[in-house]
């Protein structure tokens, strides 16, 4: 059975996707598991960082329109939309700009908040050890979907000023969720990123862990080039030698201690 992960905090800039795509990478090409990624931010950066070009092939956009005008989607019209990165070695589903206008259609839908637990079903998943969701940098009814879909929650949080500022509305509906819609879902952990030397990251992680205890990650990600250049190549961080490439690894590890 496979675990779904949704990648989320609802302020930018915080290493969401470029966790996305190295976690799952690194757990494709380091761990032999088997991946899927799922792009719903409608920036579509991690179906860039795939690699996506726009084809003829159903999108994100197009499964949940499918799904909100029938009610229902078969697998194979959902397995119709899977592409696969070659980089990465992982399979994924790419959003595009017009998933931006889609939060509109979807809130007249019928059971609008498991859209993407109907797309995401049984049948389409079972051959995946995870699948890997990129959430969209809001409290949105995709947001909703996301976590009513997901088993674990990961939170990236950026170690500098106000890196707290967000959580609290994010915990409140993860809870929400947890006690109306997805008893199974529970937090993963946090994930502190952008972390340098200086006092202000320093303060931030002390305040993080104060607060969040044995739920944050040991590991840490760095503020470095070294993101910008992986999102530029295409090639995960976990297949060079420098210090990111370490960072996702151990992270990947302390992922698969508690899944």
């Amino acid at each position: 059975m496979s675990v779904v992960i949704a990648i989320s905090n609802q302020k930018g800039g915080v290493s969401k996707t470029t966790t996305a795509y190295n976690l799952g990478a690194c757990l494709a090409l380091k761990h032999g598991k088997k991946v899927m990624l799922i792009d719903i931010d409608p920036q579509a950066n991690l179906s860039e960082y795939l690699g996506f070009v726009p084809d003829d092939k159903p999108t994100m956009t197009n499964l949940i329109m499918t799904t909100c005008t029938n009610g229902v989607i078969k697998p194979y019209e959902v397995m119709s939309a899977v592409r696969h990165s070659e980089n990465a070695n992982v399979d994924y589903i790419p959003a595009d700009i017009n998933l931006a206008s889609i939060e509109t259609f979807m809130t007249t839908a019928i059971s609008r908040e498991t859209i993407l637990s109907r797309i995401l079903s049984e049948e389409v998943t079972h051959n995946y050890d995870f699948i890997l969701i990129d959430c969209l940098p809001s409290l949105s009814t995709l947001l909703i979907n996301a976590l009513a879909t997901s088993d674990r929650v990961l939170i990236p949080v950026q170690t500098q000023k106000f890196s707290m500022d967000g959580l609290q509305a994010l915990e409140s509906l993860l809870s929400q969720i947890k006690n109306t819609i997805n008893p199974k879902v529970n937090l993963l952990g946090i994930l502190p990123t952008m972390s340098d030397r200086t006092t202000v990251s320093r303060n931030a992680i002390d305040t993080l862990t104060e607060k969040y205890g044995g739920m944050m990650f040991s590991t840490a990600i760095s503020k470095s080039i070294e993101a910008a250049k992986s999102t530029e190549t295409g090639i995960p961080l976990c297949l060079t030698k420098g210090k990111l490439g370490t960072e996702y690894e151990k992270l990947t590890m302390e992922v698969l201690s508690r899944c």
